[in-house]
């Protein structure tokens, strides 16, 4: 691996990392300066500005022709979202979950998964299936809107008592917006340093595109929602730990590849591989999340424990996939008829346990 490869890889990832957190820190003040109410701040511009990478780095991808990448690295960073980030932070405090997210995110989650999938069967996503994709996240957005603007009339100004004033009186608006155009400013800079990088670094190892995006860009681009999420975990903010995970991946299913695909001067390509094995690890991830939401609306210890050795499982199968390794076969169907159908009885039965208390 030459030099300049590991400069670019560090560089981009490191202002993928500084754009997101000012360009969340001035788009959130901004929402808070204008009265926006906690709820839409935590599940939209804290989420989305988390996603920002994930959309710098695909669209320019995209632009590049790069289409493993791109596609890469939003399946890449759903399930290293859900698996690794949810499972470290459920293994420093249990998480709790709103009921609301059961009701209405999660669902979502699963939704736009399988809406992902289902677009993705001809191997290409074209500007129609990108229209598609991105007016599901402005009806997810007004959906959001509409019930935080509902809970702020119920709740009265507290909260622009206890957070507006604040802001206000730390930053003026024009040094928000200043957070958020340098934000943006980096964001674009530093995804294409990455790209730059991970293609080159895929063939200096003789790796695909595809397990690059899958594996390293989408772990990198990541960042924002690993160190927002257990950093929450710690101070107990326990609700914002999840909402910012399950909205930051609606957001990259719906939003970044819905924005990838219009812009992008071709259709972008979807590897086989990814939709034989990526794809349907990625909705049966999803598919996850509401039983064990659903058990006590809280995720435990053994269960984050669970996300975790799923994640290491699916890294394993990625490198000796991208090795031409016979044990990968073993490790597949150890994977799909054994763990996942002994993990699925466990879940249903947890279920209907917790189903049954609550009734």
């Amino acid at each position: 691996m030459t030099l300049m490869i590991l400069v670019n890889l560090i560089a981009g990832l490191a202002l993928l990392v500084i754009g997101a957190e000012a360009l969340v820190r001035g788009a959130s003040r901004l929402a808070a300066r204008f009265g926006i109410p906690p709820l839409i701040i935590g599940l939209t511009v804290v989420a989305f500005g988390t996603s920002a990478p994930e959309m710098a780095v695909s669209i320019q991808s995209a632009n590049h022709g790069q289409g493993d990448i791109s596609v890469g690295n939003v399946v890449g960073s759903n399930i290293f979202n859900v698996l690794m980030i949810l499972g470290l932070s459920a293994l420093v405090i249990p998480l709790s979950v709103s009921r609301q997210l059961i009701r209405l995110d999660v669902p979502t989650m699963i939704g736009a998964s399988l809406l992902a999938w289902l677009l993705a069967e001809d191997q290409r996503y074209g500007r129609l299936d990108g229209l598609l994709l991105f007016a599901g996240i402005l009806a997810y957005t007004a959906l959001q809107i509409r019930s935080g603007l509902r809970a702020r009339n119920g709740a009265g100004s507290e909260f622009d008592a206890e957070y507006g004033e604040r802001v206000e009186g730390r930053l003026a608006i024009l040094g928000h917006l200043f957070f958020v155009v340098a934000g943006l400013a980096m964001l674009v800079w530093g995804a294409d340093l990455l790209v730059d990088g991970a293609v080159a670094l895929a063939r200096e190892l003789g790796l695909s595109e595809l397990v690059i995006g899958l594996t390293i860009v989408a772990a990198g681009t990541s960042l924002p929602e690993l160190a927002t999420s257990v950093v929450a975990a710690l101070k107990g903010e326990r609700d914002i730990a999840v909402g910012n995970i399950v909205g930051s991946n609606i957001f990259n299913l719906l939003a970044v590849l819905g924005v990838a695909a219009m812009v992008s001067p071709v259709p972008i390509s979807v590897s086989p591989n990814a939709l034989a094995f990526d794809y349907p690890v990625m909705t049966a991830v999803a598919l996850a999340c509401l039983p064990i939401f659903f058990t006590g609306y809280r995720i435990n210890r053994w269960e984050g424990l669970l996300f975790l050795g799923y994640y290491l499982a699916y890294l394993a199968y990625q490198v000796l996939f991208a090795a031409g390794a016979a044990t990968v076969a073993t490790l597949y169907d150890a994977l799909v008829w054994y763990a996942l159908p002994v993990t699925t009885l466990i879940l249903l039965g947890t279920s209907a346990r917790a189903w049954q208390l609550q009734r």
